[in-house]
């Protein structure tokens, strides 16, 4: 599988602004979210970069890309009928050839030399298949993301061959659907935000677009569910962690990451040492 072109969804009404937000990243450079995004796309050696926004968003993001713009090709989501239909908007874009996928609302730290977009193709690149990058996750949080079952490839560490997927499932359901030998009591294998996708993902999504007519959102799960019905699909733990600035405190627990794996490390542990101990004195 050759992964050439990368998908960025960035046109939820609640995510669209998210990616124009300012962090100072692992290399102590002040740089939009978007910037970050781009440049774990580029170290993962893909150059095609297609962005899905809402209309009239363009002239922001094009500003908010910075000198990375001229990489960039827009694609506008008409109708606001969810991220499933927003990834289907830009399949004149990526035609008919595999793409990595990642949501505009996530920023993604390794804990290892690869940035975890790089761990999650090459993955892909050598098992030939879909790949969803996921992240055990506690059962409090699973009305947040969509979560897997299945099984341990026998020999690999951190990958699993999927059977099942739940969009936003209950803990209930989750127990009863979505047990994953080896994983802590109460936690589930949520995505990550980030896949590597066939192009035949395109084509389930438009069925569910018909099915829908306009009635109700069409989530991405619904489709990777049939995928994962069809042909071989993968889940893989990634040696990073993802965080979702969306999310109260998001864009703070987000730049406190970066910092911390950063060049200003010891710079940031003193100064929340500081801050902790005037806080209890």
């Amino acid at each position: 599988m050759e992964i050439t072109q990368a998908l960025i969804t960035a046109a939820g009404e609640s995510q669209r602004r998210l990616p124009l937000q300012t962090l100072v990243d692992r290399d102590g450079t002040p740089k939009t979210a978007l910037q970050i995004l781009i440049e774990e796309v580029l170290q993962a050696g893909i150059e095609e970069i297609v962005i899905v926004v809402t209309p009239g968003d363009i002239p922001a993001f094009t500003q908010a890309a910075g000198a990375f713009a001229p990489r960039l090709r827009f694609v506008e989501q008409s109708h606001p009928l969810g991220y499933g239909h927003a990834v289907w908007s830009a399949r004149e874009s990526l035609g008919n050839a595999p793409f990595l996928l990642l949501v505009g609302d996530h920023l993604y730290v390794s804990s290892a030399s690869d940035r975890c977009a790089k761990q999650l193709i090459s993955v892909a690149r050598s098992e030939s298949c879909a790949v969803s990058a996921v992240q055990a996750t506690h059962e409090s949080k699973l009305p947040l993301y969509g979560a897997v079952g299945g099984r341990l490839e026998a020999g690999r560490r951190g990958l699993y061959q999927v059977s099942e997927i739940l969009e936003k499932p209950s803990p209930t359901e989750a127990e009863q659907r979505l047990i994953v030998p080896g994983l802590r009591a109460g936690h589930y294998l949520c995505f990550f935000g980030m896949h590597v996708l066939p192009p035949a993902i395109i084509t389930l999504l438009g069925e569910e677009i018909a099915a829908a007519n306009g009635k109700w959102k069409v989530h991405l799960t619904n489709s990777l569910a049939k995928l994962a019905g069809r042909e071989r699909y993968l889940a893989l733990e990634l040696q990073g962690r993802r965080y979702d600035i969306g999310l109260k405190y998001g864009l703070l627990t987000a730049q406190l990451a970066l910092a911390l794996s950063g060049k200003d490390r010891d710079e940031v542990l003193t100064g929340l040492a500081d801050m902790l101990a005037r806080r209890d004195s």
